[in-house]
């Protein structure tokens, strides 16, 4: 590891080209770019996740975590202009490069200055905000450069309000990690409509109201089969299962039983203990980089989980809004 304290974006690129030299091979063959938007405590979070994704997607990693911008409150009025960076090639993130950035001052709001020149040439660019993302990702250059650009609304204060603002701010390369972590469910219950020859006449999804994977797989189930999904509240808030009622009259249960396990109930059927196992972060991301192109999956239940129409149609090119967060009122 290579630390650069009150540096220029010109040094850390000339640092990690000789970094890069150094390892030799252990720098080739990247597959992607991934630019990370992240507060300063959390940053071993996502460094610990990187490692797992890089796994199978070999990266360049580059964390962006913003400090206080001057001018804001009296209390950041003196805040300097900094710029802090570690490289680490190898080593400790496995086959991944990476460029740990800490931005302090003003240069917070100009960030793309610096991580632009650092970006790997053809290679795709996926921006992942680990936390709270932007209200309109075309506030943030980060976010606007990214062919794909990953959210994670669960970390939002209300992620109710926050998945409703996703359809609203929708383009075609967008995806959340609440969608992703339903991966397990959604293969779930395809299985078992697979042996099934009676269709679904309606549904319901145990979740409380507030939890964005109950509402994403309720969009999910509506759009893949047009019946009406119900909503109950979960014992337990998150989402802990979904009953179906088939047109033959029978009856599909899939509930999770706490333990990495789900129970699948079918009428006529002997009940089913099937694995339903809770993934780590770094293994969500990694799946999530598997695609580079639109998730039209993704678009049609956010599409139904909100009410919204013809997400998968809108244009996939956002164009940089300035924000200044000294502004009293954004631009529209």
């Amino acid at each position: 590891m290579l630390a650069l304290w009150d540096t220029t974006g010109n040094e850390v690129v000339r640092k990690l080209a000789s970094e890069r030299r150094n390892a030799g091979g252990v720098a080739s063959g990247l597959a992607l770019n991934l630019v990370v938007i992240v507060d300063e405590g959390r940053v071993r979070q996502v460094e610990d996740a990187a490692t797992i994704a890089a796994a199978s997607h070999p990266c360049r990693l580059l964390v962006v975590s913003r400090g206080p911008v001057a001018g804001v409150d009296t209390a950041t009025a003196v805040a300097k202009d900094r710029l802090d960076a570690e490289i680490v090639v190898g080593g400790r993130l496995g086959p991944c490069e990476a460029v740990i950035m800490r931005m302090h001052g003003r240069l917070a709001l100009h960030s793309e200055s610096v991580v632009m020149p650092l970006l790997a040439p053809d290679v795709p660019v996926v921006t992942w905000w680990h936390g709270c993302p932007p209200e309109h990702i075309a506030y943030d250059p980060l976010g606007v450069v990214a062919e794909r650009r990953v959210t994670d609304i669960a970390q939002c204060p209300d992620p109710a309000a926050a998945l409703r603002q996703r359809a609203v701010d929708y383009a075609p390369g967008d995806t959340d990690l609440s969608w992703t972590r339903l991966t397990g469910w959604r293969s779930l219950i395809a299985g078992a409509f697979d042996t099934e020859p009676a269709p679904a006449v309606s549904a319901r999804v145990h979740a409380s109201p507030g939890d964005p994977l109950g509402a994403l797989l309720r969009g999910w189930i509506i759009a893949r089969t047009q019946i009406t999904v119900e909503t109950a509240d979960a014992a337990h808030g998150s989402l802990s299962g979904v009953d179906f009622t088939l047109a033959d009259g029978g009856s599909l249960s899939l509930h999770s039983t706490g333990d990495g396990m789900a129970l699948l109930r079918k009428s006529g059927v002997r009940d089913q203990v099937l694995p339903l196992v809770e993934r780590r972060l770094g293994e969500v991301l990694a799946e999530e980089l598997q695609r580079l192109d639109a998730d039209q999956p993704y678009a049609a239940a956010l599409a139904a989980a909100t009410g919204s129409a013809e997400l998968a149609e809108r244009a996939g090119v956002r164009t940089h809004i300035w924000q200044d967060p000294a502004w009293e009122t954004v631009p529209a």
